[in-house]
């Protein structure tokens, strides 16, 4: 009696190269090296300072001056929310100094103002004006100021106080 081990030829019984549990792929698995880029970056992040003392010095400006609240004349245009803009003859919104709103009357009081702060040795102008305020008023406040002649005209943006 034969067996079925019997009838195989010697080949058979070589043995065989062990089989790979899984196939080599040409693609990269990048996703460790990912996580390990976003540990170093929050690393770094949070233990990080800033260094005040490396700030760098901004150059001092050449061609611009400084306008002296005390050497000028400031007119102050503020936001009104209505067709044009509120007018002051102060630096700020002082309720004493505010001009009526028809454009005559502001472009008469703002002439004389000038004029009288010029007889008396304040050449400066400082037109001062919100951020929201139409150019068209700046443009005319800044037109009745330079009807006085020798001025120096300065503009200025501020931000409106909430």
């Amino acid at each position: 009696m034969s067996t079925a081990v019997d009838e195989t030829p010697e080949e058979a019984w070589e043995p065989k190269a062990p089989r790979k549990r899984f196939e080599d792929s040409t693609e990269m698995d990048i996703t460790p090296m990912i996580d390990c880029t976003f540990l170093l970056l929050i690393f770094f992040v949070v233990c990080s300072q800033t260094d005040v003392q490396s700030a760098i010095q901004m150059a001092k400006a050449r061609h611009g001056v400084t306008v002296g609240a005390k050497t000028a004349t400031i007119i102050t245009i503020a936001e009104s929310g209505r067709e044009s803009a509120d007018v002051y003859l102060a630096d700020g919104k002082e309720p004493d100094a505010i001009l009526p709103e028809d454009a005559e009357q502001q472009a008469e009081l703002i002439r004389q103002a000038v004029q009288t702060a010029m007889d008396e040795g304040k050449v400066d102008v400082l037109v001062k004006a919100e951020k929201g305020v139409p150019h068209r008023d700046v443009a005319r406040i800044s037109a009745a100021a330079s009807q006085v002649e020798g001025i120096h005209l300065f503009f200025g943006v501020t931000d409106a106080e909430k």
